[in-house]
């Protein structure tokens, strides 16, 4: 249906989505507890947390369950049609970011570490729990009125 270079272009996208979903499962758990102790308001906003909180038990329950991360899947399915290996021959970008994201390890090592990332998502909901969010500095209303 596309041509080669289509199928190629949409598998990095892919990739630069399924690295984007990493960076904010790592920095959103970094996030909710620097800005717990910053005072930011949206870090107990609670569809961030039930988006980050639902994103890695997606992925912690994925390897539970032994099935393979859909983006991964669908990457691999756009280089075949893009005539490519599933990791084969890449530009700079592309091998950089895989590097990123494909580590090479037992499947055992990747269940203690998404459960365990998890496991800390759940600690930082008990720790800086949603919808609380902390004193806010009272605003004083300095205008005043004029008359002539």
């Amino acid at each position: 249906m596309f041509s080669p270079d289509t199928y190629r272009w949409l598998a990095d996208a892919v990739l630069t989505l399924h690295l984007g979903v990493v960076l904010f499962i790592v920095a959103g758990l970094a996030a909710v507890f620097v800005g717990a102790w910053r005072g930011w308001r949206w870090v107990r906003g609670w569809p961030f947390r039930l988006l980050h909180l639902g994103a890695i038990v997606y992925v912690a329950g994925q390897s539970w369950l032994g099935v393979s991360c859909p983006l991964t899947l669908l990457e691999s399915w756009l280089r075949v049609r893009g005539l490519q290996d599933a990791y084969g021959q890449r530009g700079f970008i592309e091998d950089w970011l895989q590097r990123l994201l494909y580590w090479q390890a037992p499947a055992w090592v990747f269940l203690v570490l998404y459960t365990a990332f998890a496991a800390v998502v759940v600690l930082a909901w008990l720790l800086v729990p949603p919808g609380r969010p902390g004193r806010q500095p009272r605003i004083e209303s300095t205008s005043t009125s004029t008359s002539t």
